[in-house]
């Protein structure tokens, strides 16, 4: 009896243990997705609203960037006046022109000339007479006639004519006109460069004394920027220090330059001080836009930059997404160093070269808080 039992559990445990083996084995987990880190389909329709880019390494700022504004540079601009009044007959240059040295710019009718022209003519005749009233007397005084006293005289005239004559045609050679002219006065370019600036039409009086120059004509290649500097920046610029420029026509673009002079004293109502600086403008700056110049370090240590669109804040803390790899898109924590209108320069958390969401960065943020 007793074997029997033994029997039919052994049948019954051989049964069980063949049903379980049966069974379909479960299948084997997915390895878990970071938490910090987006997983797209190479056809994924978000990657239409991502911008990503490859970031590079500037010179680190000195400073937070500074307002400032592009100015003509003094050395490589001409403010031209007329030196004679009259009446302008022809204007043969517009404001954005390109001349050259020597260029005609107007041509006016002038009596200033035609008096100079006329003393000039006075002269050389007088110049004349007293030259053959002194070849007399010294011809007399040799036969006896005149004594020479009379001599000394006419040598003293034909001094004081030379005299008139010089001045006369220096005033001539002064306005670039010759003893031929007539009363047209020609104005004409002192430097090659642009006109920025034209403040007479045909038929208008000119005057010397005007408070405004006729024309201004700059170098486009040769341009100055300004800053008013915070006395609390102060000691933070220094001559020959350079500098990076952007202006809002350009977005993402910089020019380079270097500081040329500190101001010698603050100004008491702002508390601020002048700075000039010389800038490469590429021909593509003009005078009177408005500029961030931001001083950069004089040890030439390098840093990332970043633009803003870039990054996400939260809380005390600053995020940015880099692509590891083609669909993988993870989020890091960045330590920046100066953070400025537009862009961002990163302390410590990127790398040279590494592919960075500069756009889309608050999309992928929704979608990584969505999937927790």
């Amino acid at each position: 009896m007793q074997k029997k039992l033994i029997l039919v559990l052994l049948s019954i445990a051989f049964a069980s243990n063949t049903a379980l083996a049966a069974e379909p084995a479960p299948p084997a987990k997915a390895p878990a997705k970071p938490s910090d880190e987006i997983i797209l389909a190479q056809d994924a329709p978000q990657l239409a609203s991502l911008k990503i880019e490859t970031v590079s390494e500037i010179i680190a700022p000195a400073a937070s960037p500074l307002n400032g504004k592009i100015i003509f540079n003094e050395n490589y601009t001409a403010r031209i006046s007329s030196p004679v009044a009259g009446r302008a007959l022809k204007i043969s240059a517009e404001i954005g022109d390109s001349v050259k040295t020597g260029q005609a710019l107007m041509t006016m009718d002038s009596p200033d000339l035609g008096s100079a022209l006329a003393d000039a003519r006075k002269a050389q005749a007088e110049l004349a007479l007293k030259k053959q009233a002194y070849d007399r007397s010294h011809m007399l005084l040799d036969g006896g006639v005149i004594p020479k006293k009379e001599l000394e005289a006419s040598k003293a005239d034909l001094d004081e004519a030379a005299a008139e004559a010089a001045r006369a045609n220096a005033r001539i050679n002064n306005l670039g006109a010759n003893h031929n002219s007539s009363e047209s006065y020609t104005v004409r370019a002192p430097l090659a460069g642009i006109i920025v600036d034209r403040q007479v039409n045909p038929g208008g009086e000119i005057r010397p004394d005007a408070a405004n120059p006729l024309f201004i004509i700059t170098d486009p290649n040769h341009l100055w920027a300004s800053i008013d500097l915070p006395e609390r920046d102060l000691g933070k610029v220094s001559i020959g220090q350079p500098i990076s420029v952007e202006v809002d026509a350009y977005p993402g673009e910089t020019f380079t330059g270097k500081v040329l002079s500190i101001g010698g004293m603050i100004d008491p109502t702002t508390r601020r001080i002048p700075i000039r600086c010389a800038i490469e403008s590429k021909g593509r700056l003009k005078p009177e836009m408005y500029a961030r110049i931001t001083p950069l370090s004089l040890d030439q240590r390098k840093v990332i930059r970043i633009p803003n669109s870039a990054m996400i804040t939260e809380g005390l803390y600053s995020y940015v997404f880099v692509e590891t790899s083609p669909g993988h898109i993870k989020k890091r924590r960045v330590t920046l160093d100066v953070q400025g209108r537009d862009f961002a320069t990163v302390k410590q958390g990127l790398i040279k070269n590494e592919r960075l969401v500069t756009s889309g960065a608050i999309l992928l943020n929704s979608e990584l808080a969505a999937g927790k």
